[in-house]
């Protein structure tokens, strides 16, 4: 409904190269939507593993080593949508799309749309395959590393994992059999906690264990807190054999946490949810173009010199800051003149992001 009056605002006809004032107006709300609507599958797709590869091409070589970040998060539907299901954990009819993300750089690698339901052990470990499949065809060293919570320590995900030489580190659901192999050290840190009168006392270990549903043996590791209140124990499962207990739990799967406010970016800076159309074709379209958006604003932010604060900002941030100012466009015969506020207090900023990102365009 917005493009009913941005499609003839002159800074958006002037970044889409179009004159501001005597250039045609851009595209109406219909025609977006038809836009939406007119990929087929095959296009889907491709369009999807381009995002992709704009995540590899934001490396200058080939790195020795990433770890990707895999979740899903819910997106109410506002209809009977296509692949739109009740989920009894967020009481709400959904969509429950998977997300990954490059944290260490705050990049996304790949966004895909699928059912309002936990996604089981076939349906992850396709998608670990063909994205490994595609990372693989441009980087043949790279050791990769997938990080999740427990949605995603699946049987059939691990062991293809394994078999392909994939490290992983998931969260696991604690069972009476697990507890009981961590009983002895829950007990020493419990009773260590009482004796000195401690609010809080905090230890690891870890163990091997094999599950019903397993075909072998894993290294878990326990993080194990004794409070007032009683213990809480945390269980991770990982491929990896090197690293203490400790190091593996607080240092690498907490990091974990990063990913989930990378998808709040994602969703509520870039609206990402409103995935409003009646085709999931349609919704998968409109999940790359936000994934799109995130892009252009991460690569703004990088463009900022790094001694500035908004070299770390929210895009909310930077859309108050630098994109939502007000400017006056003057068209003249020759030259296109922007205007803006003699006390506009980023216009030091403003004046260097151009040269800044003109060498990244065609």
């Amino acid at each position: 409904d917005d493009l009913d009056h941005l499609r003839s605002d002159p800074a958006f006809k002037l970044a889409c190269g179009r004159l501001p004032d005597t250039g045609r107006d851009l595209c109406s709300q219909p025609t977006l939507s038809r836009l939406e609507n007119a990929p087929r599958l095959r296009d889907v797709i491709r369009l999807t593993y381009t995002l992709v590869d704009a995540w590899m091409d934001s490396y200058p070589r080939e790195p020795a080593s990433v770890t990707l970040d895999i979740d899903d998060t819910c997106d109410v539907v506002h209809g009977h949508q296509q692949l739109s299901l009740f989920n009894a954990h967020y009481d709400e009819r959904c969509f429950l799309p998977i997300h990954v993300y490059d944290t260490e750089k705050s990049r996304p690698v790949a966004v895909v749309l699928r059912p309002g339901k936990t996604p089981g052990g076939v349906e992850v470990r396709a998608h670990l395959r063909r994205l490994v499949r595609h990372i693989r065809t441009r980087w043949h060293n790279t050791q990769i590393t997938f990080r999740g919570d427990g949605h995603y320590a699946r049987p059939e995900a691990m062991a293809w994992c394994e078999t392909n030489g994939i490290d992983y580190i998931f969260g696991l659901s604690g069972t009476k059999p697990l507890a009981r192999k961590v009983d002895e050290v829950a007990d020493d840190i419990r009773t260590r906690r009482a004796i000195e009168n401690l609010p809080v006392l905090r230890g690891y270990t870890e163990t091997r264990h094999k599950a019903k549903s397993w075909d072998r043996e894993r290294r878990t590791v326990a993080r194990i807190e004794a409070t007032m209140l009683g213990l809480d124990i945390r269980f991770v499962v990982t491929s990896l054999d090197v690293g203490s207990a400790e190091w593996i739990y607080d240092s690498l799967y907490c990091a974990r946490g990063q990913a989930e406010n990378l998808i709040k970016l994602h969703k509520t800076q870039l609206a990402s949810d409103r995935t409003s159309c009646r085709s999931a074709l349609a919704n998968q379209v409109r999940l790359l173009l936000h994934t799109a958006a995130y892009w252009l604003m991460l690569t703004v932010r990088d463009a900022i010199p790094k001694v500035r604060e908004l070299a770390a900002a929210e895009f909310a941030t930077l859309r108050l800051r630098l994109l939502k100012l007000a400017a006056r466009v003057v068209e003249t015969t020759s030259r296109i003149r922007l205007a803006f506020a003699a006390a506009c207090p980023e216009a030091d900023l403003i004046c260097g992001l151009p040269g800044a990102l003109l060498p990244l365009g065609p």
